[in-house]
């Protein structure tokens, strides 16, 4: 069910706040969760990943095993299926990452982007080129921020027991378009639909990683994020004066596809 999109709010500061406090109990109550996936994920993953990397160094030599390394050396990352994160899964992940590896990256690509496009908000709010800025607002904003920093640094702690060097930039697939977005932006409303779009972005994805990851440790971690990005959209439609949950069901349009991933830095650390 579709809420009227005629059917305004009008935030008040103190509305605001409570929101952001809320958020930050649900960041609370969920973060020992996520830690705990993530730990999972680092014992049960990491070992199996460490066990596959000896048993590849030791066949390296075998005709077979050279043949097959050339071949996917020589795969363009354009030839990376470009499709959604579930039909992905059943295809094989690009550039030989294995999918829930390349999630992962994803993920926290996705996050440092979130975080980068807040701190350039908070900083240009500071600077006076936003005009008047509620206190309530710029307080959402930090927080979110340093939610979205816990994130990444979930996604990376992963990442690091699984034998890959942590993701640490934007996502380049659309990093771009967002700060040509943003470079554009003269306020408050700006800002606001911007991050909009990118937590929708984050939220859509993370519940398309529910179907496609395949261990139970990394389905968790994502599980345990989405809500707190649904969160933010709907403090986020609260702020621009929309109504926070227009779905009846959290939307998968609009997830990052996988493909945009093919230009992060995946190595092994």
């Amino acid at each position: 069910m579709r809420h009227d999109p005629r059917t305004e709010t009008s935030p008040s500061e103190h509305e605001i706040a409570s929101l952001t406090e809320d958020m930050a109990d649900a960041h609370h109550d969920t973060y020992p969760a996520m830690r705990e996936a993530v730990d999972g994920w680092a014992d049960t993953e990491g070992a199996a990943a460490r066990r596959a990397l000896s048993r590849r160094g030791f066949i390296a030599v075998t005709g077979a095993m050279v043949a097959g390394g050339v071949a996917l050396a020589a795969a363009p990352a354009s030839a990376a299926p470009r499709l959604p994160l579930g039909h992905l899964a059943r295809r094989g992940a690009p550039a030989g990452v294995p999918l829930d590896v390349v999630v992962a990256g994803l993920a926290a690509s996705l996050e440092n982007l979130a975080v980068h496009t807040y701190g350039a908000a908070l900083a240009a709010a500071k600077a006076g080129k936003l005009g008047a800025v509620p206190p309530a607002v710029a307080a959402f904003a930090t927080t979110a921020m340093g939610q979205h920093a816990d994130h990444a640094a979930a996604w990376n702690s992963v990442l690091r027991h699984v034998g890959y060097a942590p993701i640490t930039v934007a996502n380049p697939a659309f990093a771009r378009s967002v700060d040509a977005d943003f470079a554009k932006v003269t306020d408050v409303v700006g800002v606001a639909k911007l991050a909009l779009t990118l937590e929708s972005v984050a939220a859509a994805t993370y519940l398309e990683a529910v179907t496609a990851l395949s261990s139970e440790s990394a389905v968790a971690i994502a599980a345990s994020i989405q809500p707190v990005e649904l969160q933010h959209v709907a403090i986020l439609r609260f702020v621009l004066g929309e109504y926070p949950v227009p779905d009846a069901f959290a939307p998968l349009s609009g997830a990052a596809p996988v493909s945009s991933a093919d230009a992060l830095p995946f190595a092994k650390g």
